[in-house]
């Protein structure tokens, strides 16, 4: 027996434009594909996206459920003196609003940028940061599409990265070195471009700044901390002779992002971001002369880079990283968050959502280290993250967890028609879920996993619908094409 009639086939898009939205958003949708098509292609798409001409309505209306996400600093802080939310809840609160925005954001390109600088410039979301976390992830958004000096200036002088490396405490009679030092390691030149002297007088350039820590959290530039004095570090050269140094650091800053090594690390970063693990010399190359040619702007990089022969031929090389599986799952099964936490109610599924990524290895800015979350598939292809994906995939495929605050699919909303075949269901899904059309392997395992055979026929009484469609949806869940970008 057959269906009667062919199925609705859901439109998807060429194979060329589903490999860049998978590396430039945070996972594929048929709305998504609906927004690409109603901008004239990907490449009409792409640039709309670059210039904020979609709706950020979501990211605005999403803050408002965590109060702390944006409230001041000192208001953060009064918060957890009056004992209602303590500093590791402020900073809970802005990992899961960081989830929330990428799940719904028509801004796609600009989460996912502000994602990758906050892993580049990472700062914890820990209480050790005091009240400035939320703070740090907002400056880091605003200017996520810019220019990378500018970003560098507000991120390397923001109090959130004082106080993480030690610079909120570090005077001219005892320059601590860690943020002189990561700031040439990690967020500029990288190592083999410095020595020893160069990270003293990093470290003696940034004293300063003070915080009071633990106190009031009071930020302030003291002149009378600041070492004075000529300093040289690699090429740049100061007299460094006022008390006030910040002139200096702006000076120093300039330089850094400028820097011909910094363009080809930034460059490295992002074509490993967004191409391979190993990125091809040739495009790191044209890259970096795109970011010097334009003074750091990343727009223009980012343009360079989504037209490369290097990314285009790049496909499903990209392992999704902890946080990337929670957020396409919730996108491909299109489900919805429908309420916000109140009080720290940790059982609403706006606040589970973090939960969700710990239990695959790793929150939203949980890496501890200053280098930041790994960006290469060895990292986040274990049995045992595998193993946690698969119970993630399959609890959400059936709508069981998150529950509150939550509004899943009805399986029977799965059916395009009245009745089909199975191997049209398969398709019709894989259409849905992956953007592209199913595969003969993907319909045996969808057969070995239910039992269905290519043409058995499907209506909403059929088995499938009434209680075994979380085994099917996990099929498409579990497999490369959705555990990869």
């Amino acid at each position: 027996m057959t269906a009667a009639r062919p199925y609705p086939k859901t439109p998807i898009p060429t194979r060329a434009t589903l490999h860049a939205l998978q590396r430039f958003t945070a996972g594929y949708t048929p709305a998504l594909n609906r927004q690409v098509v109603a901008a004239g292609g990907f490449a009409r798409w792409f640039e709309r996206q670059l210039t904020g001409a979609y709706d950020d309505r979501w990211a605005t209306q999403t803050a408002a459920w965590w109060p702390s996400v944006d409230a001041t600093p000192e208001q953060v802080w009064k918060r957890h003196q009056d004992g209602v939310e303590e500093l590791w809840r402020a900073d809970a609160n802005y990992q899961c609003w960081s989830l929330a925005r990428r799940i719904g954001s028509q801004r796609q390109v600009l989460e996912t940028m502000a994602d990758f600088w906050e892993h580049h410039l990472h700062v914890p979301a820990a209480g050790e940061v005091g009240p400035f976390r939320a703070s740090y992830g907002r400056m880091v958004r605003a200017r996520a599409l810019g220019r990378y000096a500018d970003l560098l200036q507000a991120a390397v002088t923001h109090p959130a990265m004082a106080v993480y490396l030690t610079n909120a405490n570090s005077s001219k009679r005892a320059p601590n070195e860690n943020l002189g030092r990561e700031l040439l390691e990690l967020h500029t030149v990288g190592r083999g471009q410095y020595d020893e002297d160069d990270v003293k007088a990093s470290a003696r350039i940034l004293t300063g700044w003070r915080i009071g820590l633990w106190r009031d959290w009071a930020v302030s530039y003291d002149p009378a901390h600041h070492w004075t004095g000529p300093v040289t570090v690699m090429g740049f050269s100061h007299a460094n002779a006022a008390a006030d140094g910040r002139p200096v650091v702006t000076a120093y800053l300039n330089y850094l992002a400028r820097h011909p090594a910094t363009a080809r690390r930034i460059a490295t970063k992002l074509a490993r971001r967004f191409v391979s693990d190993a990125p091809p010399a040739a495009l790191v190359s044209r890259l970096a002369s795109v970011y010097l040619k334009n003074d750091t702007a990343i727009v223009p990089v980012l343009r360079a880079l989504v037209t490369s022969p290097e990314l285009a031929a790049a496909r499903n090389a990209k392992v999704r990283t902890p946080a990337e599986d929670v957020v396409a799952t919730w996108r491909a099964l299109d489900v919805r968050l429908t309420a916000a936490p109140r009080n720290g109610d940790d059982e609403i599924a706006a606040n589970q959502l973090l939960w969700q990524t710990a239990s695959l290895g790793l929150t939203p800015f949980g890496w501890q280290r200053p280098d930041g979350r790994p960006d290469d598939a060895a990292s986040w292809s274990s049995t045992s993250r595998f193993l946690a994906s698969v119970d993630v995939h399959y609890t959400m495929a059936g709508g069981w967890w998150p529950r509150r605050g939550a509004a899943y699919r009805a399986p029977a909303s799965w059916l395009p028609a009245k009745k089909l075949r199975f191997d049209q269901l398969v398709d019709h899904l894989a259409r849905n879920l992956h953007g592209q059309r199913s595969t003969p392997l993907l319909l045996r395992v969808a057969c070995e996993a239910t039992g269905c055979k290519p043409r058995e026929v499907i209506t909403r009484k059929h088995r499938i619908m009434r209680w075994e469609m979380p085994r099917l949806l996990t099929v498409l869940l579990d497999s490369p094409t959705h555990m990869t970008r």
